[in-house]
């Protein structure tokens, strides 16, 4: 067994491994967790707010983060390997990771504290209502971006067409494509920043946008120069 492989492998299982968490917890908050909100009493859910929400969000930013490192680190093994595919699910999970740590994560320390001026007496924060907004709108971008993330991760290495090929190598997704990818992926992610949740309010309207998304991707892929 050579050194390489087994260090590619490890981080790989690192990647799975933290991947799952970030993932299994992000959906937690968005299919039950959200959904189980809006329909408690307020003192179940300042409790809930106050003891079960940050325990969650410990696990939930720390493998963002562990499953962006053990991924850039995983980059550096494919080398001239890296395809559109992985390259399409890495900038969706970068996006994915500065969310967490930018955007969700300070909202949820807002809404956090406020919660617990009021348990304790005091009052709340008046910025929080708009805190909690915010993190609601970037958790429902990442939940979007994950159906197509998890997609192109795996479809890097089992998923034939233009996309598998290797980036160095001629006939992969032309270059009309790729802009095409990004605009629409990076217009997503500012309106996760400045819009509005829409169709994604809904844990069904998330998931089939989602899964168009990832349709309209593949065809742009394949079809496009």
């Amino acid at each position: 067994m050579e050194l390489e492989n087994l260090l590619s492998y490890l981080f790989r299982w690192i990647h799975f491994f933290a991947g799952i968490t970030w993932i299994g917890i992000l959906y937690y908050f968005n299919f039950v967790q959200t959904e189980f909100f809006k329909e408690t009493d307020a003192a179940a859910k300042s409790s809930a707010i106050s003891k079960l929400v940050p325990r969650a969000l410990w696990w939930f930013r720390y493998g963002a983060l562990l499953t962006f490192l053990s991924g850039l680190a995983l980059v550096g093994f494919l080398g001239s390997a890296v395809n559109f595919y992985i390259m399409i699910g890495m900038l969706l999970g970068t996006i994915m990771f500065l969310n967490v740590w930018l955007i969700i994560w300070p909202a949820q320390q807002i809404v956090i504290a406020s919660t617990n001026a009021v348990l304790g007496g005091g009052e709340a924060d008046p910025a929080a209502a708009g805190a909690l907004a915010k993190a609601g709108l970037a958790s429902r971008t990442n939940t979007l971006f994950s159906l197509p993330m998890l997609f192109f991760m795996g479809a890097s290495s089992h998923l034939d067409g233009s996309g598998r090929l290797p980036m160095s190598m001629d006939g992969g997704v032309g270059s009309l494509a790729q802009i095409l990818c990004l605009v629409i992926i990076l217009g997503l992610a500012f309106n996760g920043i400045k819009g509005k949740q829409g169709p994604m309010t809904s844990v069904v309207g998330v998931i089939h946008m989602g899964i168009a998304l990832t349709a309209v991707l593949v065809l742009i892929m394949q079809f496009l120069p």
